[in-house]
């Protein structure tokens, strides 16, 4: 399988994280990448190539316009406010307190453009957001020049990121703008999959009015686990693309057994909709010692998953989400790889 990677993930190296009411190193970190890297030579794969250059259009084709602009100055504004510590949002439009307009200072502009406190922007973040994009765009081009699948190893991760919304250490939704890529090249159906514990609420906001893209995704019931505010099962769609979202909220202590019922029941819609390309939003922070999730695959599981996945024949492009286990997420990371490619 086709690897793609940038060693430009490494701009994003933000210190800040907010957890559990303290300052405290980030959980998405540089190192995972790393991790998954030295797995990937560890096993044989060393298929591994840098992205193409698509430009920023791709891009604009899912994100708003003003909230490219914002990813791409927010941090020199912050800088030029005297603020001496990294961007963190403090405010921001509330269910009672709301104006439909960005604020002009950078403290009142982050807020607006925020869904989550914890993910600070530091010097790089943009360059390392961009990048990444990238990366999920080359490997939509190798899947529609007819590979029967590829990996872009992404970083930042990007599920969370709505049209014009950061958080949850996303900042542009790599899966999105993949999926609209291969739409604009010319499939007529895509399916995207979130397997990342946490529910891709920004995936979802991207299609939800949309019967050109189901989007499916498996994650911890949100009235326990962030991002808290969207993933529930009632969820299924608005407009033209009523039915073409589907969650699958699943409880504390998920059990392997009972989070795989879940993936194929979803994998069974997925076949039924016959989708011209498929791209999963690979989180493994499904994993039993993840330190912010709380369910309990093994390692072993993630091989089980990635051949069921395998058995849709269809092809497939995944695309790196969360993982922070940091220690084992290239083992879980390739195992699923693996699975898919002996399956």
């Amino acid at each position: 399988m086709k690897v793609i990677h940038t060693e430009r993930h490494r701009l994003r190296a933000s210190k800040t994280e907010l957890h559990g009411g303290q300052f405290v190193p980030p959980f998405e970190c540089p190192e995972r990448v790393e991790h998954i890297l030295a797995e990937l030579a560890r096993r044989g794969h060393n298929d591994v190539s840098e992205p193409e250059d698509f430009g920023i259009d791709p891009i604009f084709r899912v994100h708003d316009a003003k909230f490219v602009e914002f990813l791409q100055t927010c941090w020199t504004e912050w800088q030029a406010e005297g603020f001496e510590g990294e961007a963190v949002a403090t405010t921001w439009p509330s269910r009672r307190m709301t104006r439909d307009v960005p604020p002009k200072n950078i403290d009142g502009k982050i807020g607006y453009y925020c869904l989550a406190s914890e993910t600070s922007i530091s010097e790089g973040t943009w360059e390392a957001a961009e990048a990444g994009a990238q990366v999920a765009l080359t490997g939509a081009k190798l899947i529609q020049d007819g590979a029967r699948s590829a990996f872009s190893l992404c970083r930042p991760p990007g599920h969370h990121a709505a049209q014009d919304m950061f958080g949850g250490y996303c900042f542009l939704n790599n899966a999105a703008i993949a999926a609209q890529a291969m739409r604009d090249g010319g499939a007529k159906r895509v399916a995207v999959l979130d397997v990342d514990f946490h529910h891709g609420n920004g995936t979802q906001a991207i299609f939800y009015d949309r019967d050109d893209v189901l989007f499916l995704s498996l994650h911890g019931d949100p009235m326990d686990a962030f991002p808290y505010f969207l993933g529930g099962a009632d969820e299924t769609g608005e407009g033209a693309g009523e039915g073409y979202n589907v969650n699958y909220a699943l409880p504390p202590g998920c059990p392997y057994f009972q989070w795989a019922e879940a993936l194929d029941d979803a994998l069974g819609k997925v076949s039924a909709y016959a989708p011209d390309a498929f791209v999963i939003s690979l989180g493994v922070d499904t994993f039993e010692r993840d330190p912010i999730s709380f369910f309990k695959l093994a390692s072993d599981d993630f091989i089980d998953y990635g051949a069921r996945i395998a058995r849709l024949g269809l092809p497939t492009l995944f695309v790196m989400e969360g993982g922070y286990a940091v220690a084992e997420i290239g083992v879980n990371t390739v195992n699923v790889l693996e699975g898919f490619s002996n399956g």
